[in-house]
């Protein structure tokens, strides 16, 4: 309850405040909203198998979001970062469409 409690907050605070974003973390954002969604759903996916554990969440949420913002600044550097950003979008929307497709099994089933 206190997570949803806390989502809502978010939500309405972001729509009221509006923060800026810098400017250089604006090609970023993207892939760090990936990397967040992919997450959320692999806890969702967790939640419903019921091996849902809070710290491993933390953990995950965290080192997704900074692993594939590393991989992208990365290739930023290299001089590839749109190939590299592409790659992360690919392998994140994979484990999201797969994570996706077991909620819909679980929820579908019974």
């Amino acid at each position: 309850m206190a997570a949803i409690l806390g989502l809502i907050i978010g939500v309405i605070a972001g729509l009221f405040l509006q923060p800026d974003i810098p400017v250089a973390l604006q090609p970023y954002l993207p892939i760090m909203v990936v990397a967040a969604l992919d997450a959320l759903l692999g806890a969702a996916r967790s939640y419903f198998e019921r091996s849902f554990s809070d710290r491993v969440f933390v953990v995950s949420f965290f080192s997704n979001v900074i692993t594939a913002t590393l991989l992208v600044f990365l290739g930023n550097q290299l001089g590839v970062g749109s190939q590299l950003s592409t790659a992360v979008i690919v392998v994140l929307g994979i484990r999201i469409f797969s994570n996706v497709s077991a909620l819909r099994r679980f929820i579908f089933k019974g």
